[in-house]
């Protein structure tokens, strides 16, 4: 790195800790965010979206190979999603929670990882991992439960999937996995317990809408506080967009840290461009302790 790009980004840092100190900070965070965690983004330069298509919601709800092919990749992709740890990004958002500088975060990611950080006033807007949900009753059971269950129905199924190429078994930020087709033949789902309905992961697919009371309350969390600091989303799904619009249409400055371009950078008073991981624990140093 050169001194000349070091000063550039001293100098928006600064910009970036004058805008938000002393203001009750909203955080809208992407899968940058999780990145370092090793969690996959759908959209960034090795984004999954590069490379195949995510599960649609039509499809899981219509097709019942689909949702064989979902969860048969899902029990692969699972544990690797929930052992995932939080980065310093993460943990920095949970220090500048407890210290009263941010008041919510909305968080387009379904990991769990800013919980597992510690944020305690978390929106996941797009759902979460952790749990699986009857699309016929709602009984909600654990994924972890439901992993089990999986697996008593499919007893042969991962020492099946060990004998074909494991480079092949991909995690995606959808908890699903790359598996080859031959090893998908004859997986079985089980139903709900509570009512024999079919049982999807408690996460907004793509071609599924935010449902209307966690967008008011996202809605909500915004308007109480005074800027919006965009994390790690280059705002390219507008389930996530329409937070700028309103802070944007209420007055509310906006401030953003992402690597790379962003759908927010010409309404933001003042931006980052680098990694989470790297820039917010300075962010948070600098809020905390008055330094950059």
């Amino acid at each position: 790195m050169t001194s000349a790009t070091s000063r550039l980004d001293s100098t928006s840092l600064y910009s970036l800790v004058d805008l938000l100190r002393e203001r009750g900070i909203v955080v809208l965070a992407g899968a940058g965010c999780s990145t370092e965690s090793g969690i996959p983004d759908y959209r960034g330069p090795e984004g999954s979206l590069r490379k195949r298509k995510p599960i649609q919601y039509n499809e899981f709800v219509r097709d019942e190979a689909t949702r064989a092919r979902y969860w048969a990749r899902s029990s692969i992709g699972w544990p690797r999603m929930e052992d995932a740890r939080p980065n310093p990004a993460h943990e920095s958002l949970a220090r500048l929670e407890a210290d009263g500088a941010i008041t919510g975060i909305i968080t387009q990611n379904v990991d769990g990882l800013h919980h597992k950080a510690g944020s305690r006033r978390v929106l996941e807007l797009h759902g979460s991992l952790a749990w699986v949900r009857c699309l016929a009753c709602g009984d909600r059971v654990a994924r972890t439960e439901f992993q089990e269950r999986l697996l008593d129905a499919n007893p042969d199924w991962i020492a099946r999937v060990a004998d074909t190429d494991e480079r092949s078994a991909e995690t995606a930020p959808d908890g699903d996995a790359e598996v080859p087709g031959a090893a998908l033949a004859a997986f079985v789902v089980p139903p709900c317990d509570a009512c024999g309905g079919v049982l999807k992961p408690d996460v907004v697919f793509f071609g599924e809408n935010v449902p209307a009371a966690i967008v008011t309350e996202a809605f909500d969390m915004l308007a109480e506080g005074n800027v919006l600091l965009v994390l790690g989303s280059s705002l390219t799904v507008y389930s996530g967009r329409r937070f700028l619009y309103r802070a944007w249409e209420t007055g509310i400055p906006i401030g953003v840290v992402n690597l790379g371009p962003t759908r927010a950078d010409e309404m933001a008073l003042a931006k980052v461009n680098g990694r989470l991981g790297e820039v917010l624990p300075r962010l948070m140093e600098a809020l905390l302790k008055g330094t950059a």
